[in-house]
């Protein structure tokens, strides 16, 4: 029988359905015992919606030592903070990303962590699921030859469409590269391993956004970040990158990543989601091949990560979401803001282990064989 590691969340909105969902019903490590959230009325709905025992406030939830795990979905100005009450309050924490907008705070979570001698992990998780799993056996059993580069594009117009609050995404912590930069570096770095240097160059194209979602339709933004965002990176093992994130652009044809190899090409799914499809190109191929998925997970699998990190708990192996990797990508996002800032390289000063790939044929449910 497994056993179960007790999570608490903090933070009931949007994303913590799935969150909950999954925990609660695929995941046969977790139980979730207790949420908790600013506005009392949406832990409370998701508690009946989700047969969650206790509703709390954070003070609460933090404080309840029957919590092993603490699920940090608040906004991303506050993950910083939330993280590390949690961890002062002796419980792991795995925080949705990024896993701080600036690289102090994530400086200090790394460390806390460290001195506490608890497990720190954050999303995205989405390099965990069938998709990207199957990419990643393609490249570790050789199908591509030996990597040589890769170019990833995350392109389109923006939130304030269709998002009911979409000020956020624009302000100091939002922006493209830090919104949707944490899904396609998280996956670079599995694929690929972790970034020596980098190189960026950035702009505001449109000063102010005009709401024309409800309930805010007519509010103006100022846009306080770069929300067209260009890096290169140069990896570990001698590859070379480049993303294109932007809130500025109508439409686009791009692939999400490609990964070049010595001896083939490798097309990679939309990082955001869990699963393909995948398409490989050989050398001296006249045509792509749909490549079968080798790996479960291919829904919308959120928590996976946090699932890992219970198995970690109990065995006391590295977790594959963990805070080192956050932690790296954290400051190849910052780099590339610093080095359009400065006009410079920015040397990365962190690095972390390539996450352990997922075994195949794995049960739903099931992370360790």
């Amino acid at each position: 029988m497994t056993k179960k590691v007790k999570v608490g969340v903090i933070g009931c909105g949007t994303i913590s359905g799935i969150y909950m969902k999954n925990m609660n019903q695929i995941f046969q490590n977790l139980d979730v015992i207790a949420c908790a959230d600013l506005i009392l009325d949406k832990a409370k709905d998701r508690s009946k919606e989700f047969n969650i025992p206790k509703v709390y406030t954070v003070d609460e939830l933090l404080n309840d030592p029957d919590i092993q795990i603490v699920v940090n979905l608040t906004i991303p100005k506050v993950h910083a903070e939330v993280s590390l009450d949690a961890l002062k309050a002796g419980k792991n924490v795995y925080s949705e990303k990024p896993l701080a907008i600036n690289i102090e705070d994530g400086q200090r979570i790394l460390k806390l962590a460290l001195d506490k001698q608890l497990l720190v992990g954050a999303a995205p998780d989405t390099f965990l699921g069938g998709g990207i799993q199957t990419c990643r056996k393609l490249i570790d059993d050789g199908w591509i030859g030996e990597p040589v580069g890769a170019t990833a594009f995350m392109l389109n117009h923006g939130h304030e469409s269709w998002h009911p609050d979409p000020e956020f995404y624009y302000k100091i912590g939002g922006g493209p590269m830090f919104d949707m930069g944490p899904y396609y570096l998280t996956t670079l770095v599995n694929l690929l391993g972790p970034v020596k240097r980098v190189t960026g160059s950035t702009k505001i194209s449109f000063p102010k956004r005009i709401i024309t979602s409800q309930p805010k339709f007519g509010v103006k933004i100022k846009v306080d970040v770069p929300t067209y965002v260009a890096g290169i990176m140069e990896f570990e093992n001698g590859s070379i990158g480049m993303i294109l994130t932007s809130f500025d652009v109508w439409n686009t044809k791009l692939p999400y990543i490609e990964i070049y190899g010595s001896e083939g090409t490798l097309l990679v799914p939309d990082p955001n989601t869990f699963g393909g499809p995948v398409y490989l190109r050989r050398m001296n191929s006249s045509e792509w091949s749909e490549i079968p998925l080798t790996h479960n997970y291919t829904e919308n699998s959120r928590g996976i990560g946090i699932s890992d990190m219970a198995y970690a708990l109990i065995s006391g192996r590295l977790h594959r979401a963990n805070g080192e990797l956050a932690y790296h990508v954290l400051e190849i996002m910052s780099g590339f803001h610093i080095s359009a800032q400065t006009g410079k390289h920015y040397k990365i000063k962190s690095t972390c282990k390539r996450p352990a790939p997922l075994p195949v044929g794995l049960m739903k449910g099931m992370l360790d064989e």
